[in-house]
Protein backbone atom coordinates (compact mmCIF):
# COMPACT_ATOMS: atom_id res chain seq x y z
CA UNK A 1 0.00 0.00 0.00
CA UNK A 2 1.84 3.27 -1.16
CA UNK A 3 1.59 6.69 0.94
CA UNK A 4 -1.57 7.72 -1.30
CA UNK A 5 -3.51 5.35 -0.41
CA UNK A 6 -2.64 4.96 3.22
CA UNK A 7 -3.84 8.92 3.71
CA UNK A 8 -6.71 8.00 1.73
CA UNK A 9 -7.69 5.10 3.64
CA UNK A 10 -6.61 7.50 7.05
CA UNK A 11 -8.90 10.21 6.05
CA UNK A 12 -12.31 7.79 5.09
CA UNK A 13 -11.53 6.68 8.39
CA UNK A 14 -11.74 10.23 10.06
CA UNK A 15 -14.83 11.57 8.20
CA UNK A 16 -17.34 9.11 10.09
CA UNK A 17 -14.95 9.41 13.74
CA UNK A 18 -15.21 13.38 13.27
CA UNK A 19 -19.02 12.91 12.94
CA UNK A 20 -18.92 10.48 16.13
CA UNK A 21 -17.05 12.59 17.86
CA UNK A 22 -19.02 16.04 16.94
CA UNK A 23 -22.07 14.42 18.39
CA UNK A 24 -20.53 12.79 21.51
CA UNK A 25 -19.37 16.27 22.48
CA UNK A 26 -22.75 17.84 21.63
CA UNK A 27 -25.47 14.65 22.23
CA UNK A 28 -28.23 17.21 22.79
CA UNK A 29 -30.83 19.39 20.50
CA UNK A 30 -31.88 22.50 19.46
CA UNK A 31 -35.38 23.47 18.93
CA UNK A 32 -34.99 23.27 15.02
CA UNK A 33 -34.61 19.32 15.53
CA UNK A 34 -37.25 18.92 17.84
CA UNK A 35 -39.98 17.29 15.87
CA UNK A 36 -37.97 14.98 14.07
CA UNK A 37 -36.30 13.74 17.78
CA UNK A 38 -39.75 13.97 19.29
CA UNK A 39 -41.25 11.62 16.48
CA UNK A 40 -38.15 9.39 17.21
CA UNK A 41 -38.64 9.55 20.68
CA UNK A 42 -43.10 8.67 20.74
CA UNK A 43 -42.40 5.54 18.30
CA UNK A 44 -39.62 3.93 20.03
CA UNK A 45 -41.34 4.53 23.21
CA UNK A 46 -44.89 3.85 22.54
CA UNK A 47 -44.73 1.99 19.20
CA UNK A 48 -46.87 2.20 16.24
CA UNK A 49 -50.44 1.93 17.25
CA UNK A 50 -52.50 -0.58 14.98
CA UNK A 51 -56.08 -0.28 17.11
CA UNK A 52 -57.61 2.83 18.51
CA UNK A 53 -55.09 4.59 16.38
CA UNK A 54 -56.33 7.65 16.64
CA UNK A 55 -56.82 8.09 20.67
CA UNK A 56 -53.47 6.66 20.97
CA UNK A 57 -51.61 9.15 18.66
CA UNK A 58 -53.13 11.73 20.40
CA UNK A 59 -52.77 10.89 23.93
CA UNK A 60 -49.09 10.02 24.00
CA UNK A 61 -47.70 11.59 20.55
CA UNK A 62 -46.36 14.83 21.07
CA UNK A 63 -46.90 16.57 17.98
CA UNK A 64 -50.33 16.64 18.79
CA UNK A 65 -49.84 18.74 21.81
CA UNK A 66 -46.65 20.62 19.87
CA UNK A 67 -48.13 20.59 15.99
CA UNK A 68 -45.77 23.23 14.88
CA UNK A 69 -46.92 25.79 12.36
CA UNK A 70 -47.11 22.68 9.51
CA UNK A 71 -46.36 19.55 9.78
CA UNK A 72 -43.46 17.77 8.79
CA UNK A 73 -42.88 14.27 7.56
CA UNK A 74 -42.72 11.16 9.56
CA UNK A 75 -40.62 9.83 7.04
CA UNK A 76 -37.44 10.11 8.80
CA UNK A 77 -38.21 9.25 12.40
CA UNK A 78 -39.86 5.93 11.24
CA UNK A 79 -36.55 5.09 9.10
CA UNK A 80 -34.05 5.92 12.18
CA UNK A 81 -36.94 4.14 15.13
CA UNK A 82 -36.27 1.03 12.87
CA UNK A 83 -32.98 1.12 12.23
CA UNK A 84 -32.55 1.69 16.45
CA UNK A 85 -34.88 -0.93 17.70
CA UNK A 86 -32.32 -4.20 17.09
CA UNK A 87 -30.17 -2.63 19.38
CA UNK A 88 -32.26 -2.07 21.59
CA UNK A 89 -33.10 -5.51 21.54
CA UNK A 90 -29.37 -5.90 22.60
CA UNK A 91 -29.51 -3.32 24.69
CA UNK A 92 -32.44 -1.53 26.38
CA UNK A 93 -30.51 0.62 28.30
CA UNK A 94 -28.74 2.15 25.14
CA UNK A 95 -28.96 6.27 24.95
CA UNK A 96 -32.08 6.38 22.24
CA UNK A 97 -31.31 9.75 21.62
CA UNK A 98 -27.63 9.04 20.71
CA UNK A 99 -28.19 5.70 19.06
CA UNK A 100 -30.47 7.35 16.45
CA UNK A 101 -28.69 10.33 16.01
CA UNK A 102 -25.75 8.42 15.22
CA UNK A 103 -27.25 5.92 13.34
CA UNK A 104 -28.22 9.44 11.05
CA UNK A 105 -24.72 10.92 10.76
CA UNK A 106 -23.36 7.61 10.10
CA UNK A 107 -25.56 7.42 7.10
CA UNK A 108 -24.25 11.27 5.69
CA UNK A 109 -20.54 9.83 6.85
CA UNK A 110 -21.25 7.09 4.60
CA UNK A 111 -22.28 9.21 1.29
CA UNK A 112 -19.76 12.05 1.93
CA UNK A 113 -17.36 8.56 1.56
CA UNK A 114 -19.18 7.64 -1.37
CA UNK A 115 -18.67 10.85 -2.64
CA UNK A 116 -15.19 10.68 -2.78
CA UNK A 117 -14.85 7.31 -4.44
CA UNK A 118 -16.64 8.72 -7.07
CA UNK A 119 -14.05 11.32 -7.48
CA UNK A 120 -11.11 9.52 -7.14
CA UNK A 121 -12.48 7.17 -9.94
CA UNK A 122 -13.40 10.40 -12.16
CA UNK A 123 -10.36 12.59 -11.13
CA UNK A 124 -8.13 10.69 -9.67
CA UNK A 125 -6.63 9.64 -6.02
CA UNK A 126 -5.34 13.00 -5.44
CA UNK A 127 -8.54 14.65 -5.82
CA UNK A 128 -10.14 12.68 -3.42
CA UNK A 129 -7.56 12.89 -0.99
CA UNK A 130 -7.92 16.60 -0.73
CA UNK A 131 -11.70 16.84 -0.74
CA UNK A 132 -11.23 14.14 2.26
CA UNK A 133 -8.94 16.55 3.72
CA UNK A 134 -11.34 18.98 3.03
CA UNK A 135 -14.43 18.14 4.06
CA UNK A 136 -12.63 16.77 7.47
CA UNK A 137 -11.70 20.56 8.28
CA UNK A 138 -15.23 21.47 7.82
CA UNK A 139 -17.24 22.58 10.69
CA UNK A 140 -20.96 22.81 9.88
CA UNK A 141 -21.36 19.25 7.82
CA UNK A 142 -19.92 17.35 10.49
CA UNK A 143 -21.41 18.82 13.51
CA UNK A 144 -25.45 18.68 11.83
CA UNK A 145 -24.68 15.59 10.07
CA UNK A 146 -26.01 13.93 13.38
CA UNK A 147 -28.43 16.73 13.97
CA UNK A 148 -31.94 15.50 13.07
CA UNK A 149 -33.19 18.54 10.93
CA UNK A 150 -35.12 17.76 7.46
CA UNK A 151 -31.76 19.06 5.73
CA UNK A 152 -30.01 16.10 7.14
CA UNK A 153 -32.12 13.90 6.56
CA UNK A 154 -32.39 14.83 2.51
CA UNK A 155 -28.53 15.61 2.95
CA UNK A 156 -27.15 11.71 2.54
CA UNK A 157 -29.74 11.39 -0.41
CA UNK A 158 -28.54 14.40 -2.41
CA UNK A 159 -24.80 13.68 -1.49
CA UNK A 160 -25.09 9.57 -2.99
CA UNK A 161 -26.76 11.86 -6.17
CA UNK A 162 -24.55 13.83 -6.64
CA UNK A 163 -21.79 10.90 -6.30
CA UNK A 164 -23.88 8.93 -9.09
CA UNK A 165 -23.65 12.04 -11.25
CA UNK A 166 -19.39 11.92 -11.42
CA UNK A 167 -18.10 10.76 -14.66
CA UNK A 168 -15.51 8.20 -14.47
CA UNK A 169 -12.46 9.20 -16.71
CA UNK A 170 -13.13 5.95 -18.93
CA UNK A 171 -16.56 6.66 -20.00
CA UNK A 172 -17.86 8.65 -22.39
CA UNK A 173 -21.61 10.59 -22.11
CA UNK A 174 -23.53 8.20 -23.90
CA UNK A 175 -22.04 4.81 -21.66
CA UNK A 176 -25.44 3.24 -20.93
CA UNK A 177 -24.12 2.57 -17.50
CA UNK A 178 -23.42 6.47 -16.66
CA UNK A 179 -27.34 6.98 -18.02
CA UNK A 180 -28.34 4.86 -15.73
CA UNK A 181 -26.46 5.97 -13.06
CA UNK A 182 -27.94 10.01 -13.74
CA UNK A 183 -31.59 8.10 -13.48
CA UNK A 184 -30.54 6.32 -10.35
CA UNK A 185 -29.36 10.54 -9.47
CA UNK A 186 -32.87 12.26 -10.36
CA UNK A 187 -34.66 10.13 -8.74
CA UNK A 188 -33.19 10.30 -5.68
CA UNK A 189 -33.16 14.33 -5.71
CA UNK A 190 -36.94 13.38 -6.17
CA UNK A 191 -37.37 11.59 -3.82
CA UNK A 192 -35.24 13.50 -0.97
CA UNK A 193 -37.47 16.59 -2.54
CA UNK A 194 -40.89 15.58 -2.46
CA UNK A 195 -40.34 14.14 1.27
CA UNK A 196 -38.16 16.14 3.52
CA UNK A 197 -37.28 19.80 1.64
CA UNK A 198 -39.00 21.35 -1.28
CA UNK A 199 -36.36 23.59 -1.96
CA UNK A 200 -34.41 20.36 -3.38
CA UNK A 201 -36.93 20.96 -6.46
CA UNK A 202 -35.08 23.90 -7.49
CA UNK A 203 -32.05 21.58 -6.84
CA UNK A 204 -33.22 18.70 -8.96
CA UNK A 205 -34.43 21.49 -11.85
CA UNK A 206 -30.86 22.74 -12.24
CA UNK A 207 -29.08 19.36 -12.63
CA UNK A 208 -31.89 17.93 -14.94
CA UNK A 209 -31.59 21.31 -17.32
CA UNK A 210 -27.65 20.96 -16.88
CA UNK A 211 -27.67 17.43 -17.66
CA UNK A 212 -29.58 17.82 -20.59
CA UNK A 213 -28.03 20.80 -22.45
CA UNK A 214 -24.94 19.20 -22.15
CA UNK A 215 -26.28 16.05 -23.87
CA UNK A 216 -26.07 13.84 -21.15
CA UNK A 217 -29.99 12.57 -20.51
CA UNK A 218 -32.90 12.60 -22.89
CA UNK A 219 -36.50 13.50 -21.45
CA UNK A 220 -37.59 10.27 -22.79
CA UNK A 221 -35.11 7.68 -21.51
CA UNK A 222 -33.97 9.73 -18.12
CA UNK A 223 -35.78 12.25 -17.66
CA UNK A 224 -39.65 11.02 -16.92
CA UNK A 225 -38.34 7.16 -15.91
CA UNK A 226 -36.50 9.26 -13.37
CA UNK A 227 -39.09 11.66 -12.21
CA UNK A 228 -42.19 8.74 -12.54
CA UNK A 229 -40.29 6.13 -10.10
CA UNK A 230 -39.18 9.50 -7.80
CA UNK A 231 -42.51 10.87 -7.55
CA UNK A 232 -44.38 7.42 -7.27
CA UNK A 233 -41.89 6.38 -4.27
CA UNK A 234 -41.44 9.56 -2.69
CA UNK A 235 -45.16 10.92 -2.81
CA UNK A 236 -46.31 7.24 -2.02
CA UNK A 237 -44.20 6.61 1.04
CA UNK A 238 -44.54 10.30 2.69
CA UNK A 239 -48.61 10.47 1.74
CA UNK A 240 -48.90 6.67 3.70
CA UNK A 241 -46.43 7.41 6.49
CA UNK A 242 -47.39 11.06 7.16
CA UNK A 243 -51.68 10.68 6.47
CA UNK A 244 -51.31 8.17 9.37
CA UNK A 245 -49.39 9.45 12.01
CA UNK A 246 -51.19 12.92 11.47
CA UNK A 247 -54.44 11.57 10.96
CA UNK A 248 -55.05 13.88 8.36
CA UNK A 249 -55.90 11.71 4.95
CA UNK A 250 -54.39 12.63 2.38
CA UNK A 251 -51.37 14.80 3.87
CA UNK A 252 -48.45 15.78 2.00
CA UNK A 253 -46.54 17.71 4.73
CA UNK A 254 -43.55 19.14 2.03
CA UNK A 255 -46.12 20.70 0.11
CA UNK A 256 -48.00 22.45 2.87
CA UNK A 257 -44.74 23.35 4.17
CA UNK A 258 -44.27 25.06 0.46
CA UNK A 259 -47.61 27.05 0.77
CA UNK A 260 -47.03 28.34 3.91
CA UNK A 261 -43.61 29.36 3.64
CA UNK A 262 -42.75 30.28 -0.18
CA UNK A 263 -46.51 30.94 -1.68
CA UNK A 264 -47.73 32.97 1.84
CA UNK A 265 -44.45 34.22 2.33
CA UNK A 266 -44.23 33.31 6.14
CA UNK A 267 -40.71 32.57 6.25
CA UNK A 268 -39.79 35.84 6.24
CA UNK A 269 -41.42 36.28 9.63
CA UNK A 270 -37.83 34.23 10.47
CA UNK A 271 -35.84 37.16 9.41
CA UNK A 272 -34.26 38.12 5.81
CA UNK A 273 -31.04 38.48 4.19
CA UNK A 274 -29.56 40.42 1.59
CA UNK A 275 -29.57 38.46 -1.89
CA UNK A 276 -25.64 37.84 -1.53
CA UNK A 277 -26.06 36.67 1.65
CA UNK A 278 -25.52 32.66 0.28
CA UNK A 279 -22.47 33.93 -1.69
CA UNK A 280 -20.80 36.24 1.35
CA UNK A 281 -21.84 34.66 4.20
CA UNK A 282 -23.05 30.79 3.90
CA UNK A 283 -20.59 29.42 1.80
CA UNK A 284 -17.41 30.92 3.63
CA UNK A 285 -19.04 29.58 6.73
CA UNK A 286 -19.53 26.38 5.28
CA UNK A 287 -16.19 25.73 3.50
CA UNK A 288 -14.44 27.70 6.74
CA UNK A 289 -11.24 26.82 5.03
CA UNK A 290 -10.86 30.56 2.92
CA UNK A 291 -8.26 29.27 0.30
CA UNK A 292 -11.18 26.95 -1.15
CA UNK A 293 -12.84 29.81 -2.70
CA UNK A 294 -10.18 32.24 -2.80
CA UNK A 295 -7.02 29.67 -4.51
CA UNK A 296 -8.94 26.35 -5.26
CA UNK A 297 -12.38 27.53 -7.12
CA UNK A 298 -10.56 29.76 -9.22
CA UNK A 299 -7.59 27.78 -10.11
CA UNK A 300 -9.66 24.96 -10.85
CA UNK A 301 -11.60 27.33 -12.97
CA UNK A 302 -8.97 28.54 -14.76
CA UNK A 303 -6.93 25.53 -15.94
CA UNK A 304 -7.70 23.87 -19.16
CA UNK A 305 -6.86 20.91 -17.36
CA UNK A 306 -9.51 21.23 -14.73
CA UNK A 307 -11.79 23.92 -15.96
CA UNK A 308 -14.64 20.77 -17.56
CA UNK A 309 -14.96 18.87 -14.82
CA UNK A 310 -15.13 22.50 -12.41
CA UNK A 311 -17.68 23.69 -14.57
CA UNK A 312 -20.01 20.23 -14.43
CA UNK A 313 -19.51 20.09 -10.62
CA UNK A 314 -20.09 23.99 -10.00
CA UNK A 315 -22.71 25.28 -12.98
CA UNK A 316 -25.64 23.27 -11.67
CA UNK A 317 -24.85 24.00 -7.86
CA UNK A 318 -24.09 27.76 -8.08
CA UNK A 319 -27.41 28.01 -10.47
CA UNK A 320 -29.18 26.83 -7.48
CA UNK A 321 -27.99 28.91 -5.17
CA UNK A 322 -28.40 31.66 -7.18
CA UNK A 323 -32.25 31.29 -7.85
CA UNK A 324 -32.96 30.56 -4.31
CA UNK A 325 -31.07 33.70 -3.65
CA UNK A 326 -34.41 35.28 -4.75
CA UNK A 327 -36.10 33.89 -1.50
CA UNK A 328 -35.78 36.46 1.68
CA UNK A 329 -35.05 34.28 4.30
CA UNK A 330 -31.96 32.57 4.05
CA UNK A 331 -30.21 29.88 5.96
CA UNK A 332 -27.21 28.23 5.57
CA UNK A 333 -28.91 24.83 5.81
CA UNK A 334 -30.71 25.22 2.72
CA UNK A 335 -28.11 25.02 0.44
CA UNK A 336 -26.08 22.80 2.22
CA UNK A 337 -26.54 20.24 -0.31
CA UNK A 338 -24.28 22.13 -2.42
CA UNK A 339 -20.95 21.76 -0.11
CA UNK A 340 -19.84 18.53 -1.41
CA UNK A 341 -19.60 19.42 -5.16
CA UNK A 342 -18.35 23.04 -4.25
CA UNK A 343 -15.40 21.00 -1.86
CA UNK A 344 -14.68 18.83 -4.90
CA UNK A 345 -14.26 21.45 -7.06
CA UNK A 346 -11.80 23.03 -4.51
CA UNK A 347 -10.28 19.85 -4.24
CA UNK A 348 -9.37 19.94 -8.08
CA UNK A 349 -7.81 22.92 -7.82
CA UNK A 350 -5.79 21.74 -4.60
CA UNK A 351 -4.60 18.58 -6.67
CA UNK A 352 -3.47 20.39 -9.72
CA UNK A 353 -1.38 22.60 -7.06
CA UNK A 354 0.04 19.24 -5.50
CA UNK A 355 0.60 17.30 -8.49
CA UNK A 356 2.83 20.66 -9.83
CA UNK A 357 4.76 21.60 -6.61
CA UNK A 358 8.14 20.21 -7.87
CA UNK A 359 7.73 22.40 -11.05
CA UNK A 360 7.56 25.97 -9.71
CA UNK A 361 8.26 27.29 -6.30
CA UNK A 362 5.41 29.13 -6.33
CA UNK A 363 3.36 25.84 -6.22
CA UNK A 364 5.63 24.51 -3.06
CA UNK A 365 4.57 27.49 -1.57
CA UNK A 366 1.14 27.47 -2.65
CA UNK A 367 0.84 23.80 -1.54
CA UNK A 368 2.32 24.14 1.91
CA UNK A 369 -0.08 27.24 2.26
CA UNK A 370 -2.79 24.71 1.49
CA UNK A 371 -1.41 22.38 4.20
CA UNK A 372 -1.27 24.76 6.93
CA UNK A 373 -4.85 26.59 6.44
CA UNK A 374 -6.71 22.75 6.29
CA UNK A 375 -4.62 22.27 9.56
CA UNK A 376 -5.53 25.38 10.82
CA UNK A 377 -9.04 25.18 9.67
CA UNK A 378 -9.47 21.69 11.45
CA UNK A 379 -8.17 23.03 14.94
CA UNK A 380 -10.44 25.85 14.38
CA UNK A 381 -13.50 23.33 14.02
CA UNK A 382 -12.04 21.23 16.62
CA UNK A 383 -11.14 23.19 19.35
CA UNK A 384 -13.38 26.61 18.95
CA UNK A 385 -15.99 25.90 17.28
CA UNK A 386 -17.06 22.62 18.89
CA UNK A 387 -16.49 23.78 22.25
CA UNK A 388 -18.54 26.91 21.72
CA UNK A 389 -21.49 24.93 19.89
CA UNK A 390 -21.46 21.91 22.90
CA UNK A 391 -21.83 24.70 25.19
CA UNK A 392 -25.13 26.13 23.37
CA UNK A 393 -27.41 23.44 25.50
CA UNK A 394 -27.91 24.65 29.07
CA UNK A 395 -31.31 23.61 28.80
CA UNK A 396 -30.59 19.96 28.56
CA UNK A 397 -27.86 20.65 31.37
CA UNK A 398 -30.54 22.27 33.84
CA UNK A 399 -32.94 19.28 33.28
CA UNK A 400 -30.16 16.82 33.97
CA UNK A 401 -29.12 19.05 37.12
CA UNK A 402 -32.38 18.83 38.59
CA UNK A 403 -32.92 15.29 38.30
CA UNK A 404 -29.86 14.44 40.05
CA UNK A 405 -30.60 17.07 42.53
CA UNK A 406 -33.67 15.70 43.27
CA UNK A 407 -32.02 12.28 43.10
CA UNK A 408 -29.55 12.93 45.68
CA UNK A 409 -32.26 14.98 48.39
CA UNK A 410 -34.01 12.68 50.48
CA UNK A 411 -37.32 14.76 50.80
CA UNK A 412 -37.91 15.15 47.25
CA UNK A 413 -37.37 11.30 46.80
CA UNK A 414 -40.53 10.87 48.87
CA UNK A 415 -42.32 12.72 46.80
CA UNK A 416 -45.08 10.84 45.14
CA UNK A 417 -45.36 13.63 42.01
CA UNK A 418 -42.62 16.50 41.03
CA UNK A 419 -44.19 19.21 38.70
CA UNK A 420 -41.93 21.04 37.06
CA UNK A 421 -42.15 23.35 34.69
CA UNK A 422 -39.53 23.76 31.55
CA UNK A 423 -39.21 27.85 30.62
CA UNK A 424 -39.02 28.41 26.70
CA UNK A 425 -35.05 28.62 26.89
CA UNK A 426 -35.00 25.36 28.26
CA UNK A 427 -37.28 23.84 25.77
CA UNK A 428 -35.18 25.16 22.68
CA UNK A 429 -31.95 24.69 24.18
CA UNK A 430 -31.93 20.84 24.48
CA UNK A 431 -34.51 19.25 26.35
CA UNK A 432 -36.45 16.85 24.73
CA UNK A 433 -38.75 13.63 25.95
CA UNK A 434 -35.71 11.52 26.18
CA UNK A 435 -34.46 13.37 28.86
CA UNK A 436 -37.89 14.46 30.53
CA UNK A 437 -37.79 10.99 32.93
CA UNK A 438 -34.61 10.17 35.09
CA UNK A 439 -35.49 6.29 35.05
CA UNK A 440 -36.29 6.15 31.25
CA UNK A 441 -33.31 8.87 30.28
CA UNK A 442 -29.97 6.98 29.26
CA UNK A 443 -28.33 10.89 29.12
CA UNK A 444 -27.49 10.74 32.89
CA UNK A 445 -26.55 7.45 35.10
CA UNK A 446 -29.18 7.74 38.32
CA UNK A 447 -30.82 4.99 40.02
CA UNK A 448 -34.41 5.24 39.29
CA UNK A 449 -36.64 7.10 41.61
CA UNK A 450 -39.03 4.61 42.00
CA UNK A 451 -41.52 6.02 43.91
CA UNK A 452 -41.62 9.25 42.11
CA UNK A 453 -43.61 10.07 38.73
CA UNK A 454 -42.61 13.32 37.38
CA UNK A 455 -44.94 15.78 35.40
CA UNK A 456 -43.53 18.11 32.69
CA UNK A 457 -45.35 21.86 31.88
CA UNK A 458 -44.32 23.55 28.26
CA UNK A 459 -46.72 26.38 28.51
CA UNK A 460 -46.34 29.40 26.31
CA UNK A 461 -49.31 31.18 27.35
CA UNK A 462 -48.64 34.26 29.13
CA UNK A 463 -52.14 34.55 30.28
CA UNK A 464 -52.02 31.60 32.21
CA UNK A 465 -48.12 32.23 33.11
CA UNK A 466 -49.44 36.04 34.83
CA UNK A 467 -51.11 34.43 37.42
CA UNK A 468 -49.36 33.07 40.94
CA UNK A 469 -51.81 29.95 40.99
CA UNK A 470 -50.32 28.94 38.03
CA UNK A 471 -46.51 28.64 39.59
CA UNK A 472 -48.02 27.51 42.95
CA UNK A 473 -48.72 24.17 41.33
CA UNK A 474 -45.21 23.37 40.79
CA UNK A 475 -41.91 22.19 42.58
CA UNK A 476 -39.18 23.37 40.03
CA UNK A 477 -39.24 25.74 37.65
CA UNK A 478 -36.85 26.51 34.86
CA UNK A 479 -36.05 29.88 34.09
CA UNK A 480 -34.18 32.69 32.62
CA UNK A 481 -32.30 34.69 35.35
CA UNK A 482 -32.96 38.26 34.96
CA UNK A 483 -36.78 39.53 33.65
CA UNK A 484 -37.97 36.26 33.44
CA UNK A 485 -36.78 35.05 37.31
CA UNK A 486 -38.35 38.59 38.73
CA UNK A 487 -41.40 37.93 37.22
CA UNK A 488 -42.05 34.69 38.80
CA UNK A 489 -40.55 35.56 41.97
CA UNK A 490 -42.90 38.38 41.95
CA UNK A 491 -45.74 36.66 41.16
CA UNK A 492 -45.47 33.59 43.58
CA UNK A 493 -43.98 35.92 46.50
CA UNK A 494 -40.09 37.02 47.34
CA UNK A 495 -39.90 33.97 49.83
CA UNK A 496 -41.88 30.78 48.01
CA UNK A 497 -38.42 29.94 45.81
CA UNK A 498 -34.79 28.78 46.76
CA UNK A 499 -31.84 28.62 44.17
CA UNK A 500 -31.00 25.24 43.48
CA UNK A 501 -28.41 25.93 41.02
CA UNK A 502 -27.48 28.39 37.73
CA UNK A 503 -26.53 26.53 34.31
CA UNK A 504 -24.20 28.58 32.48
CA UNK A 505 -24.40 28.66 28.29
CA UNK A 506 -22.52 29.68 25.36
CA UNK A 507 -22.63 33.80 24.77
CA UNK A 508 -20.10 34.43 22.69
CA UNK A 509 -16.55 34.39 21.54
CA UNK A 510 -13.64 36.29 24.10
CA UNK A 511 -10.86 38.12 22.19
CA UNK A 512 -7.71 37.69 24.43
CA UNK A 513 -5.61 40.30 23.47
CA UNK A 514 -1.58 40.45 23.96
CA UNK A 515 -0.79 40.38 27.29
CA UNK A 516 -4.31 39.00 28.92
CA UNK A 517 -4.32 35.39 30.19
CA UNK A 518 -6.31 32.57 28.62
CA UNK A 519 -8.97 30.91 30.68
CA UNK A 520 -9.76 28.15 27.91
CA UNK A 521 -12.12 26.32 30.40
CA UNK A 522 -14.63 25.21 27.97
CA UNK A 523 -11.73 23.70 25.91
CA UNK A 524 -10.28 22.42 28.42
CA UNK A 525 -12.52 20.15 29.54
CA UNK A 526 -13.82 19.37 25.70
CA UNK A 527 -9.81 17.91 25.21
CA UNK A 528 -9.97 16.42 28.76
CA UNK A 529 -13.01 14.04 27.95
CA UNK A 530 -11.00 12.47 25.21
CA UNK A 531 -7.68 13.01 26.23
CA UNK A 532 -7.58 13.21 29.53
CA UNK A 533 -5.20 15.86 32.11
CA UNK A 534 -2.34 14.91 29.69
CA UNK A 535 -4.27 16.12 26.75
CA UNK A 536 -5.05 19.23 28.32
CA UNK A 537 -1.61 20.29 29.13
CA UNK A 538 -0.52 19.40 25.49
CA UNK A 539 -3.79 21.51 24.57
CA UNK A 540 -2.18 24.16 26.87
CA UNK A 541 1.10 24.07 25.48
CA UNK A 542 0.03 24.68 21.80
CA UNK A 543 -1.89 27.54 22.49
CA UNK A 544 0.69 29.37 23.91
CA UNK A 545 2.73 28.03 21.25
CA UNK A 546 0.40 29.76 18.80
CA UNK A 547 -0.53 32.85 20.51
CA UNK A 548 3.56 33.20 21.09
CA UNK A 549 5.01 32.81 17.69
CA UNK A 550 2.13 32.95 15.18
CA UNK A 551 -0.78 34.96 16.52
CA UNK A 552 1.35 37.47 18.07
CA UNK A 553 -0.94 36.82 21.70
CA UNK A 554 -3.75 37.35 19.86
CA UNK A 555 -6.38 34.37 21.00
CA UNK A 556 -10.14 33.50 20.82
CA UNK A 557 -11.97 31.15 23.25
CA UNK A 558 -15.51 30.40 24.38
CA UNK A 559 -17.67 33.02 26.73
CA UNK A 560 -20.31 31.82 29.01
CA UNK A 561 -22.56 33.52 31.76
CA UNK A 562 -25.70 31.95 33.35
CA UNK A 563 -28.30 31.06 30.83
CA UNK A 564 -30.93 28.84 33.14
CA UNK A 565 -32.13 29.50 36.67
CA UNK A 566 -33.33 26.31 38.52
CA UNK A 567 -35.66 27.37 41.31
CA UNK A 568 -37.07 24.62 43.70
CA UNK A 569 -40.46 25.59 46.21
CA UNK A 570 -39.01 26.21 49.64
CA UNK A 571 -39.85 23.36 52.11
CA UNK A 572 -39.70 20.75 49.32
CA UNK A 573 -36.20 20.11 49.87
CA UNK A 574 -32.74 21.39 51.61
CA UNK A 575 -30.50 22.67 48.94
CA UNK A 576 -26.62 23.10 48.95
Amino acid sequence: MGRDDVFFLLLRIAIPALVLLHLYFAPYTKVEESFHVQAIHDILAYGIPTHNVSDTLRAAYDHFTFPGAVPRTFVGAVALSAFSQPFLWLNDAIDRQFLARAILGLFNALSLLSFASGLRRAFGKTTAIWYLAFQASQFHVLYYASRTLSNMFAFGLTTMALRYLLQEQSQPPSFKKYKAQCRLSLCLLTIAGIIFRSELALFLATNTVFLFLTGRISIQHEIIPAGAIGLLLGLGTTLIVDSFFWQKFPLWPELEAFIFNVIHGQASAWGTHPWHFYFTNAIPRLLLNPLLYLLGLPLALSQPSTRSAATYLLIPSLTFISFYSIQPHKEWRFIVYTIPPLTATAALGASYIWTHRSKSLLYRLLSLALILSTLASSLISSFTLLPASAANYPGAHALNTLHAHAHANTNANNTPLIKVHLGNLACQTGVTRFLETPSLSPLITLTPLVSTSWKYDKTENDTLKSSASFWSQFDYVLVEPGEEESRVRGLSGPEYWDDVDVIDGFVGLRVIRPGEAAVGEVEEKAVRRVLGDRGVWVWGFGRDFMRRLVTRGWWVEVRMEGRIKILGRRGLSVFV
